[in-house]
């Protein structure tokens, strides 16, 4: 398997929970109601999955060894428009929480922000994961030879499998801090 083919199984995985947040923003603009329960689990699944764990392999492992390279200006450049839609998506995140905290304390005002914040979520992945997909994934494979190739996918697979606990570390940690 190259190590391009775990990315693009996330891809599909991400694109099921983008095709559950369009339902969810176009039954909370005919309704003018939201499932903020709805809401938390897909935050936990794209800080967690689409972010951490898939953003995570490109910018930690795979951008990382593509930047010793010398990439061609394209491929330079999508990798840097790449890195600037994981901080976009980021910040589209932060702003959904805080959007969805306003609401379930009673601020119906932010109801149009929660929903267009999801329409921008549902805009923006797709867009992302062609040109990673089509654009990027395939012809930067290239610069690495099969060794390199082999020695990537097994550094995702290890960083995969440290996840779980970097992850509920964290929460504990948190909450230590919450509650010395």
């Amino acid at each position: 398997m190259k190590p391009i083919g775990p990315l693009m199984v996330e891809h599909r995985l991400i694109e099921r929970m983008i095709a559950l947040l369009k339902k969810e923003a176009a039954q909370a603009r005919k309704n003018n109601i939201v499932d903020v329960e709805f809401l938390q689990t897909a935050v936990d699944f794209i800080r967690t999955y689409a972010d951490r764990t898939h953003h995570g392999k490109e910018e930690d492992i795979l951008f990382r060894d593509l930047a010793l390279k010398q990439l061609a200006p394209d491929h330079k450049r999508i990798m840097g428009e790449l890195i600037g839609e994981h901080i976009s998506a980021r910040k589209m995140v932060a702003a959904l929480v805080e959007a969805r905290q306003g609401y379930m304390h009673g601020n119906s005002a932010v109801l149009k922000d929660v929903i267009d914040l999801l329409e921008e979520l549902v805009d923006f992945y797709p867009a992302h994961i062609e040109k990673e997909d089509k654009h990027f994934f395939y012809p930067i494979l290239d610069y690495f030879s099969k060794e390199e190739q082999d020695k990537m996918l097994l550094e995702f697979l290890e960083f995969d499998r440290k996840l779980i606990h970097e992850k509920y570390q964290k929460m504990v940690e948190g909450l230590e801090k919450k509650n010395p």
